[in-house]
């Protein structure tokens, strides 16, 4: 009975902390009032960068300018952006105590004019009215917002982020991150204006830190500007890893562990009381033929209902993932065990052919 309560105990935790905290929706707003720069970095995103251009190309709200920062790619990244017509800047050499992501997002802020910026990965994906919903609802919040983005997945191997990107959704739009002094931005998807964004340093004042966008909102919420987080479902999604799993373990590994810090305790405990309950729901398999086979297996279904109403608003994860949610939970574990190996053990993450220190001292 113990483990029934506990399971049971943890979905509602679930939906205590699920938030759906979506965008409105709108057409038009008044441009005349802002010039709006799109700001990419982008490494090595041949694949990604011609979804996120075709889609600014189709806004209801046109940008002033767009600026997509060539990061170092060996790949057609630089070819496909000028192809579209944007402006494109080829990040020069990397500085001593900048992490290259960093480097190259300020890079297209020193190169922008517009006195509102949209940060946005290249992996993103806009509805026609996103960029006109984004900018509207940043006037709303009279600060910076951010957006986690509805994950579009093609491949069954993407589907297994799902607890990961459920996870994601409760850190970002927990009642409980309201007022914590370290509230972080969903580094996706950012909008600020230029005098908010100017008032921190923007991006030279993380510079060295791998999870740059958690301690850049901070730095917003440090010099009085609020921090708001919003759900895409609609307007905002992205194809997170298509190049491979191997891909998806590296870019999740290197800042599982390390963004947990930034969360206020109120938001761990019930996350570790959905991911508890989760973790022995799955545990039906191996005592499937014991007395405990019931109450796990009531639990098991009680947790993949949930996770089917969560995906609506999470993701593009298909049907047999959320049945067999067992494997998005086995992935989540290696993806843990290997962010703390990185972390603890090698003293470095890995993304994109570069190795960054923890605590952001430099790249190898």
């Amino acid at each position: 009975m113990w483990m029934l309560i506990l399971m049971l105990v943890g979905c509602l935790s679930g939906f205590f902390l699920f938030r759906k905290n979506t965008l409105t929706v709108t057409n038009q707003t008044d441009q005349s009032v802002r010039k709006l720069s799109i700001i990419i970095p982008a490494r090595n995103e041949e694949c990604n960068l011609p979804h996120l251009l075709e889609s600014l190309k189709s806004q209801t709200v046109q940008p002033f300018e767009i600026i997509v920062v060539d990061d170092y790619s060996d790949d057609r990244t630089k070819e496909i952006a000028e192809g579209y017509g944007v402006k494109v800047i080829s990040n020069s050499s990397l500085p001593k105590g900048w992490t290259g992501k960093n480097w190259a997002v300020w890079n297209g802020y020193l190169h922008a004019s517009g006195d509102m910026f949209v940060f946005l990965d290249a992996d993103i994906r806009l509805a026609p009215n996103a960029l006109a919903s984004l900018i509207k609802a940043r006037e709303r919040s009279k600060g910076v917002i951010s957006v986690v983005p509805f994950h579009h997945t093609e491949k069954l191997y993407e589907k297994l982020a799902l607890i990961m990107n459920v996870l994601g959704i409760f850190a970002f739009t927990s009642v409980f991150e309201k007022k914590n002094p370290m509230k972080g931005l969903y580094g996706s998807c950012i909008v600020a204006l230029r005098e908010d964004y100017e008032k921190i340093n923007g991006h030279e004042s993380v510079k060295a830190e791998v999870l740059d966008d958690l301690f850049l909102g901070s730095k917003f919420m440090a010099a009085g500007v609020p921090v708001t987080n919003f759900i895409g479902y609609g307007l905002v999604s992205f194809r997170m890893y298509p190049q491979g799993i191997q891909s998806e373990i590296e870019g999740f590994s290197k800042g599982a562990v390390l963004s947990t810090s930034t969360l206020s305790p109120w938001t761990i405990i019930p996350i570790a009381i959905w991911v508890v309950g989760l973790l022995l729901s799955e545990t039906v398999f191996i005592f499937a033929s014991t007395s405990w086979a019931l109450p796990l297996l009531i639990g098991y279904f009680v947790y993949m209902i949930q996770l089917f109403y969560f995906t609506k608003y999470v993701g593009a994860f298909g049907l047999v993932i959320p049945l067999l949610h067992v494997f998005a939970s086995l992935f989540f574990i290696i993806v843990m065990l290997y962010s703390m190996y990185q972390v603890v053990i090698l003293g470095h993450v890995s993304w994109k052919g570069r190795h960054i220190r923890v605590g952001g001292k430099r790249d190898l």
